[in-house]
């Protein structure tokens, strides 16, 4: 599920909304340990752009 939720990110990621809207859906569904690994990822591919998005979603 981790990389499909990796997948669908970065094919949203030009959005704003919809890439807050997929990553609180990835937080839901997957397990904590898997959720820290997307926060890792998320971090290292998105942290530029959507730092505020990514601090609200994994507060």
């Amino acid at each position: 599920m981790l990389e499909y939720f990796k997948t669908i990110l970065s094919k949203v990621s030009f959005d704003k909304r919809l890439f807050e809207k997929e990553l609180r859906k990835a937080i839901k569904a997957l397990v904590p340990d898997e959720v820290h690994q997307l926060k890792e990822w998320c971090y290292r591919k998105f942290g530029r752009q959507y730092q505020p998005i990514l601090a609200a979603c994994f507060a």
